[in-house]
């Protein structure tokens, strides 16, 4: 109609306000979030300045990584004398604060002459500014495009000539895993028993706590304090009970998460191998971390163990990943020395009743269908708890009670089957009261 001026239609208004209000608003306001203020302005609160905080960490981290890759330009292979950067060696560089992890791909063969650039590699790291320890290992998985062995992921255990060899700890004659698939089965805790088991028997035993997320023996042990530099880049392990004890624990407060990658944690299992003043060791207890990731393969693949004791409870849920911790183990081609059933029964310290809270008999069961050994059972009992978290373990202080004599027959097993020893002396009889 003539001389009459149309409204416009809301939406085509309201699209208007606010493409008018945001062309004010910074990109970057936007991203940390809140409504802005008239003028584009916008009130910053904490929220919005730790997300802030948090975009400026992921700059320093980019700028960091470079920087350690422009520093690995100076380390070159030997063989070729190509940059390391440009061997496709190298894996991603995790950046963790001032620590930095990566690791270097090789061939099996290679450990030997490669060990000289694994450790000039760590040096370029450490000589960034900011970087304050840097952790370098070697994988020994074929890089991409290259044919892979039948059995690519079992290290030869044969002297045979072409085998890899794995690096020795030096003084150390036996290494144990204590491993399950399932956490919260009790496999800390009985480690460190079989571990005072085995010092019981006057042996030399020292146990490494391999369990880098959540470490335990520093409070079964009643550990506390940090290691000292005894030279060059070696740590003494700190002692109780007879027994040396590494581990992470020791390093961070209780309260401290360990939010670490796959490089990361790799890293610091080996340096605590091969980096701690072990002395003579008759066993080394690795008390590894529940599952099959990254620590287990890291531990078959470049450490010579004897073999690995499976602790589960008789429940079904635990049993499933007891098998996958058993195939993986023969599958790596380290023998089972035995399985370990914790938890197998509940008497009540009132009236005796036993109760089988988690079933009975399971891993027995398992054990045989696996054609594994079986090295005994452990009672789910308060003394065996409240001891462990004391600091007091069981075996150490109660040395004569059925709990201690239960993990001193699972120890001596596990000698007789390191060593071949025999013991003239009949194993006790448990009864648990």
């Amino acid at each position: 109609m003539a001389g009459v001026r149309r409204r416009p239609a809301a939406g085509h208004a309201g699209r208007r306000r606010r493409d008018r209000g945001s062309r004010s608003v910074h990109p970057v306001s936007r991203w940390a979030g809140g409504a802005p203020r008239r003028g584009g302005r916008r009130r910053i609160g904490p929220q919005n300045a730790e997300r802030a905080t948090d975009l400026e960490s992921e700059k320093k981290l980019t700028v960091e990584a470079g920087r350690i890759l422009e520093a690995l330009g100076a380390v070159t292979l030997h063989a070729s004398g190509q940059p390391l950067p440009a061997s496709g060696r190298l894996s991603a560089i995790a950046v963790e604060g001032s620590r930095v992890a990566f690791s270097i791909a090789i061939d099996a063969t290679e450990a030997a002459a490669m060990e000289p650039v694994r450790r000039a590699a760590e040096e370029a790291a450490r000589s960034v500014p900011g970087v304050t320890q840097a952790l370098v290992t070697l994988t020994a998985d074929k890089p991409a495009g290259q044919a892979a062995p039948a059995r690519q992921s079992a290290p030869a255990r044969s002297a045979g000539a072409g085998a890899p060899r794995l690096q020795e700890i030096p003084g150390v004659k036996h290494v144990v895993a204590i491993a399950s698939g399932k956490g919260g089965v009790g496999k800390s805790t009985t480690a460190c028993n079989i571990a005072l088991g085995l010092a019981a028997l006057g042996l030399k035993v020292g146990v490494l706590d391999a369990d880098i997320y959540g470490p335990s023996m520093p409070k079964i042990f009643g550990l506390k304090g940090k290691p000292k530099v005894v030279s060059g880049r070696t740590i003494a392990p700190l002692e109780a009970y007879g027994v040396k004890v590494m581990s992470i624990g020791f390093m961070v407060d209780e309260e401290t998460p360990m939010i670490w990658r796959g490089p990361m944690v790799i890293s610091a299992i080996t340096q605590m191998l091969r980096e701690v003043a072990w002395g003579e060791l008759d066993v080394l207890i690795v008390d590894m971390p529940p599952g099959t990731g990254d620590a287990q393969l890291t531990m078959a693949q470049a450490t010579p163990l004897a073999g690995a004791v499976i602790v589960s409870t008789p429940q079904d849920l635990a049993l499933i990943d007891a098998r996958r911790g058993v195939a993986m183990f023969r599958r790596t081609e380290v023998p089972i020395l035995g399985i370990v059933e914790n938890m197998a029964t509940y008497i009540c310290p009132n009236c005796g009743h036993e109760e089988h809270i988690f079933g009975h008999g399971g891993a027995r069961a398992e054990a045989a269908r696996l054609d594994a050994p079986f090295l005994g059972e452990v009672p789910l009992d308060l003394r065996i708890r409240e001891s462990s978290d004391e600091g007091r373990p069981i075996t150490a202080v109660s040395p004569d009670s059925p709990h201690a004599l239960a993990y001193k027959a699972i120890a001596e097993q596990v000698w007789e089957a390191l060593a071949g020893a025999t013991f003239r002396r009949p194993a006790p009889l448990i009864v648990f009261e």
